[in-house]
């Protein structure tokens, strides 16, 4: 059976209620990956990401102020959006959390601005960094697209109910 309900109608939204709904719009995963100070590799999991513009070519994600390389995006110059494959999982799960070294391991390449790319990725988006704008707990960051990568015979990684989830095609 398939069950509706309301969650409240009350003047004030709690953070709980807004996760719980919103963890009903299926997302592509997406790991932006960049540079800190010392030119270190660094990335970082991220499913707010969307399009922007065409005309220019823009692109944003939302940075959570409590991410633990806060401060290396949000002072980034330049970043790659790397989107997940269906067989990535991993790599979405390793990055969601701080590592010593980053990419160890891991076969990357780049495209124009010198941020890392993740090899087998469904498709990649390089950036120069636009714009930041505040945003509650979170740092909205703008790219302009300057470089595209796709891999045409992959399917997403997609997150849905709290849940790593697959198309079925």
């Amino acid at each position: 059976m398939d069950e509706e309900r309301t969650l409240g109608q009350r003047k004030r939204v709690d953070g709980e209620g807004l996760r719980f709904v919103l963890g009903h719009f299926a997302t592509g995963i997406t790991v932006i990956t960049g540079r800190d100070e010392e030119r270190r590799a660094r990335a970082i999991t991220v499913n707010a990401f969307t399009s922007l513009s065409l005309d220019p070519p823009l692109v944003l994600y939302c940075l959570d102020r409590s991410a633990f390389h806060f401060e290396v995006f949000s002072n980034a110059e330049a970043f790659a959006v790397n989107i997940l494959a269906a067989d990535q999982q991993a790599l979405s799960e390793r990055f969601a959390r701080e590592a010593e070294d980053d990419l160890a391991g891991l076969g990357t390449f780049e495209l124009t601005t010198g941020s890392p790319v993740l090899a087998g990725c469904l498709a990649a988006l390089d950036c120069e960094t636009e714009a930041l704008h505040e945003a509650g707990d979170h740092l909205i960051v703008i790219g302009r697209v300057t470089g595209l990568h796709v891999r045409d015979a992959a399917e997403p990684l997609l997150y849905f109910r709290g849940g790593y989830r697959r198309l079925r095609i």
